[in-house]
């Protein structure tokens, strides 16, 4: 039987925020990392859909098909963009689920309301130091920006670049898909990164009120972080995959969703 998908847009503060919604069931909300797209999810929405949820993935302000943002977002205004979609989508009961700035993103919208939340799925939260946070933004501010070129010599520059951030990477779907999806984004490429990193994530953690799970992969670049962040808060089920990079979802798609499922049908 096959599932049915749609997209469509509702207006946000910064302009149309473009969403995805893959079969009928529970309510699961998917966000997706910098510089990415909920492309990043699209492995796992049938999968998800088959095992019994509607799988509303978005595209944050900036990335895949919703407009830039005006200005410099803070992690709140894209927590309030995915709050007005589940109002306008009238949804109750929901769960959700964020990858690195979007596992920022969720967290800190399961503050906001908690009462309607089933589950929290944080992957990948990126609980770093100010020293860690000033490092990895000194490497992004220095990646070359893509500027086009007559000869497209561009285009290689920014594969290799994906490439160099995606150490030991496997999957060459995943790359290529990945490297769309960087151009794909408008206006400031690293807002994503600017906002999860400008964000209080420590205190966010402690405040979290709902049954939550932190879901990482030993191959993940911010591991480390994951690890720190269930130190934060043993009381968190935690599940780790084997190897793997940031493109996990991709990588072990079968796996990672059962860690989904999983923890989502017995909470």
């Amino acid at each position: 039987m096959k599932i049915s998908s749609s997209k469509a847009y509702i207006d946000s503060i910064f302009g149309q925020l473009h969403f995805q919604v893959t079969g009928k069931g529970r309510p699961l909300i998917l966000c997706h990392q910098s510089p990415s797209s909920l492309d990043m999810f699209s492995k796992s929405f049938e999968l998800l859909a088959r095992s019994g949820f509607q799988v509303i993935a978005v595209d944050t302000p900036g990335y895949g098909q919703s407009d830039a943002p005006n200005r410099q977002p803070t992690i709140k205004d894209y927590s309030n963009c995915i709050k007005d979609l589940i109002e306008f989508l009238n949804l109750e009961n929901v769960s959700l689920l964020g990858h690195h700035t979007g596992a920022c993103i969720m967290a800190e919208l399961s503050l906001m309301i908690p009462e309607n939340i089933h589950g929290l799925i944080l992957n990948g939260p990126p609980l770093l130091t100010k020293e860690e946070k000033s490092n990895l933004m000194s490497m992004i501010d220095k990646a070359p920006k893509m500027q086009p070129v007559e000869d497209g010599s561009h285009l290689i520059e920014l594969w290799e670049r994906r490439k160099n951030f995606t150490p030991g990477w496997t999957d060459l779907d995943a790359m290529h898909r990945g490297v769309i999806q960087m151009l794909r984004v408008s206006g400031d490429e690293i807002h994503g990164f600017k906002a999860a990193f400008s964000q209080d994530l420590e205190e966010v953690l402690l405040a979290i009120d709902v049954p939550t799970m932190i879901l990482t992969n030993t191959g993940d670049d911010i591991y480390f972080a994951a690890k720190r962040a269930s130190s934060l808060r043993p009381d968190f089920l935690f599940s780790e995959l084997e190897g793997g990079t940031h493109d996990i979802v991709d990588e072990q798609t079968e796996e990672w969703v059962k860690s989904v499922t999983d923890f989502l049908q017995n909470d």
